[in-house]
């Protein structure tokens, strides 16, 4: 099928060059790029916040695939029903989730967007329309095919959103999904962030094809394979599919090809831990930069100057550290909590 594709899109020597921007109106492209480094900055942030101490428990990070989640939520709608994995930072700040309360959630404060009892891979902003993040890998992918055949049961039109990554598919519970959502005619985009890797294990390791939209072709699901580091194609394409799913109640498939900086979790780069994953290939990477990609094609045709560029990139960083210092300064969660969070008691109130 479409492996070789994959194949070239997985190769970080293509695909370096700006992106095409061809009839796509300014303020479209000034609010792809604020919405990818307001994520790339919130997770250096964070990054930081880790390798200093400031966070107890584990991050994992997707710098470098912003992209995908800004290109894919231009689509969607408050009331669609959106849902993570560990690395889902990118999916809940792209659907509008306030900065300070994911900040505060992943510091274990009350403010957060799990009240503090989640931590960096227990998020839930519902009123935006992302339904939770779980550890568990494929945990979620049932439960967007539920909210989705909710959705359809309802009349409402909406749709539901499952982000996994290639690792994911090596579940059971995945293929399951697959096989419900199109035998039933359930209204959701399967999305698989393809970074290659699952945890330190490379995909040539672990499957027989680098594309995972086989599984789509062998449910007879309409599917597309895309430059994940593009985002004007992730969300042209994602559009498209989106509507299909919409229109005709039917579960879609998006595979996006792109590539995490860091290492599985935290701030590392897992190199030489045993794969192969190289210097040169994290700096060939990053040369797919998204958002540089997006950046030099605008200083192109004129959207904005270097000194537009330079202006909007401290806006950002002030804005994140503003909010990275009032969710360190915020208040944890009462003892109170622990138990009173859990269990449905008054007696815990």
């Amino acid at each position: 099928m479409d492996d070789f594709l994959l194949q070239e899109l997985s190769d970080p020597d293509h695909f370096q060059e700006p992106i095409s921007i061809e009839n796509i109106d300014s303020d479209t492209l000034i609010r792809y790029l604020n919405g990818m480094l307001r994520i790339r900055y919130a997770e250096r942030r964070l990054a930081r916040g880790k390798k200093e101490g400031d966070i107890g428990g584990p991050v994992h990070l997707g710098v470098g695939q912003e992209a995908i989640a800004v290109g894919i939520s231009g689509n969607l709608r408050k009331t669609d029903r959106i849902f993570g994995a560990h690395r889902s930072h990118s999916h809940v700040l792209s659907m509008g989730a306030d900065l300070y309360r994911l900040f505060a959630e992943v510091l274990g404060k009350d403010d957060g967007l799990s009240r503090g009892m989640g931590g960096s891979m227990h998020l839930w902003d519902q009123a935006n329309g992302f339904y939770g993040s779980v550890p568990i890998v494929s945990g979620t992918v049932p439960l967007a095919v539920g909210a989705a055949l909710a959705a359809k049961l309802q009349n409402t039109e909406d749709v539901g959103v499952i982000y996994l990554g290639d690792g994911a598919v090596e579940e059971g519970v995945v293929h399951e999904s697959l096989n419900l959502a199109r035998v039933m005619g359930v209204p959701v985009l399967f999305v698989v962030e393809n970074n290659l890797f699952a945890s330190h294990m490379h995909i040539s390791l672990r499957q027989p094809k680098y594309a995972t939209a086989r599984f789509a072709v062998a449910n007879d699901m309409l599917y597309e394979i895309v430059d994940g580091n593009d985002v004007v194609k992730m969300h042209q394409t994602s559009k498209n599919l989106i509507s299909y799913a919409r229109t005709n109640s039917m579960p879609v498939f998006l595979e996006a090809v792109t590539y995490r900086w860091y290492g599985h979790v935290d701030w590392r780069e897992d190199i030489d831990v045993g794969v192969n994953r190289s210097e040169e290939e994290v700096a060939a990477w990053r040369k797919r930069d998204p958002v540089a990609r997006l950046v030099c094609a605008m200083l192109a045709r004129g959207v904005y100057s270097e000194d537009d560029i330079e202006s909007l990139e401290l806006r950002i960083e002030k804005e994140t550290e503003i909010a990275w210092q009032q969710a360190k300064e915020s208040h944890y969660p009462p003892h109170s909590a622990l138990l009173g969070r859990v269990y449905a008691s008054k007696m815990y109130d």
